[in-house]
């Protein structure tokens, strides 16, 4: 890691910790997606997330009206990104790291690539005209969900902006961590001097027939934004 990542690192911090100022009405999702979200909560608790085991079903609305229920996905290969549109490190990795245009050529791969954004109401990256606004400037064609009770976020662990899981066709959740191994979020400060996209690695390893060689790892970026 250079001197300048060094320095830079609490800045990013900084400006990730920055409260967004309550949204205004038009900001916020209508009121049928909010709903929608709350409406996946179950009476009986759901099985947290854990390595090698069933990925914990989910029912969100994404931003734009649609609902998308993991059950259905099953078959396909799907990946999870914790996003926060105005998050210094989801920045930096859409316009300069491991992200940048990397869910769309995943997509084109045949795997189905979902945003979550766990940000309650007042946090920062919170809301549908943020959200709009952080897809068109990373150029970002997946779904962003919104899950502002928390409720998913919490259930798999979810602690950064980005933080990236994988689930295989079965169902089966093999990964979970940092998008790679650069914490800057730009690719420019790899630890042992190489960058490694572990999601990547993951989805290689899964077209390969084989088990996921590096199926945890810690996450890197802002805080999710629960509400608690």
């Amino acid at each position: 890691m250079t001197l300048r990542h060094v320095l830079l690192l609490p800045l990013l911090l900084l400006a990730c910790n920055k409260e967004a100022p309550a949204p205004a009405p038009e900001a916020k999702a209508p009121e049928g997606k909010t709903s929608a979200a709350a409406a996946a909560a179950s009476d009986k608790p759901a099985a947290a997330a854990e390595i090698g085991k069933p990925a914990p079903d989910f029912t969100l609305t994404d931003y734009e009206g649609k609902t998308h229920h993991l059950a259905d996905y099953r078959g396909k290969i799907v990946v999870l990104e914790w996003f926060n549109p105005e998050c210094p490190f989801v920045k930096a990795s859409h316009t300069k790291g491991s992200l940048k245009g990397y869910s769309k050529r995943a997509v084109e791969k045949g795997v189905v690539w979902l945003g979550i954004n766990s940000g309650a109401p007042g946090k920062q990256g919170h809301g549908a005209e943020r959200v709009a606004e952080g897809r068109k400037a990373f150029g970002m064609e997946n779904p962003v969900l919104a899950d502002e009770t928390g409720k998913v976020g919490h259930l798999y662990g979810a602690t950064n902006t980005p933080h990236m899981f994988v689930i295989d066709a079965k169902g089966t959740l093999v990964y979970r961590g940092a998008i790679d191994n650069s914490p800057d979020g730009e690719g420019e400060s790899p630890k042992d001097g190489k960058l490694v996209n572990h999601v990547d690695a993951a989805l290689e390893d899964l077209a390969a027939g084989k088990p996921v060689a590096t199926p945890d790892t810690r996450a890197y970026g802002c805080s999710v934004k629960y509400g608690s």
